[in-house]
């Protein structure tokens, strides 16, 4: 317990840039935990061994809960739907404004590569709360949904065929479109993992009413005269990983003549917006939320 405590006030600034490198190989499967233990080793962070650093990193959901189950301005239930040409029935978090008249504009919340976790569902109430159908599917659903843990979710996740993935996702905007409570405007935003799959469903889905990546994938430069939906694009100035992949997107969505913005929050990492890890960045966080929302509610409606 004294660890946890004591990680909970750790922030980014805490760790060598080359520790929280080595935890974003190991989030993303490129590394072993064995891997970051012995890449760790090389560091020192406040007298912090690696396996220290290790366990301060992961996630800790108790931390923060900013719309928490049970908040009075939302209504939650687990709901399912249809996905044929993907994993067949699939399961996921669904949040109403509570004491407001639908339908309502709806917003598509995509996981990162872990399935829906504690900090994805908070996610999912917070545009509930902002005035949105909210919708967060777990792409986990086959194999008994979210297991408790993100490595084990991690494990999941990459057990699953990526096309019948897609294929969730594509069918959980569907179903958003065409719900009873939905306007039919349906927006979609992601994280990571999520980032990615937000830009394939903006290149797959020509009725997408607005699509948010966050330090997601580019989808391939080929495939960019697809997207219809104007894009709000976040990107973490850190992230050499991923942003290694902006510069042909850019090009591609200049080419077309597509509608976007991107945003690179300065001196911030992978996952700043995950407020259950000390790579959590509370500025640029908060900004990147109220720029989404207000994009949501310019192109969707509120």
């Amino acid at each position: 317990m004294a660890l946890v405590q004591e990680s909970s006030r750790l922030k980014a600034s805490d760790f060598p840039q080359e520790v929280l490198a080595l935890f974003d190989q190991y989030v993303h499967g490129l590394i072993d935990r064995r891997g970051f233990m012995d890449g760790a080793s090389r560091f020192t962070a406040g007298g912090m061994t690696a396996s220290v650093m290790f366990d301060a990193l992961r996630p800790h959901y108790e931390w923060a809960q900013q719309v928490p189950p049970g908040d009075a301005r939302v209504r939650t239930e687990y709901v399912t739907y249809p996905s044929p040409q993907g994993h067949g029935t699939m399961r996921g978090l669904m949040a109403w404004p509570e004491n407001a008249t639908g339908p309502f504009p709806a917003v598509l919340v995509i996981h990162e590569n872990r399935g829906l976790n504690p900090y994805i569902e908070d996610v999912v109430r917070r545009f509930a709360a902002a005035g949105f159908l909210s919708f967060g599917p777990d792409a986990l659903t086959p194999l008994g949904g979210y297991p408790g843990n993100d490595d084990d979710g991690r494990d999941m996740q990459r057990q699953l065929d990526r096309g019948k993935v897609t294929n969730d996702f594509l069918a959980a905007a569907e179903f958003l479109m065409e719900h009873e409570d939905s306007t039919g405007r349906v927006g979609a935003v992601g994280f990571c993992f999520g980032g990615g799959m937000v830009n394939t469903l903006a290149v797959r889905l020509p009725d997408l009413g607005a699509a948010v990546p966050f330090y997601g994938g580019q989808p391939p430069a080929d495939q960019v005269s697809g997207i219809e939906a104007p894009l709000m694009i976040h990107y973490a100035g850190l992230d050499e990983r991923i942003n290694a992949g902006w510069p042909a997107y850019e090009a591609a969505l200049d080419a077309a003549g597509k509608v976007y913005t991107m945003y690179m929050y300065e001196n911030t990492n992978h996952g700043f917006h995950n407020d259950t890890t000390p790579r959590y960045d509370e500025a640029a966080a908060q900004l990147a939320q109220e720029r989404t929302i207000a994009f949501f509610r310019e192109h969707l409606g509120s």
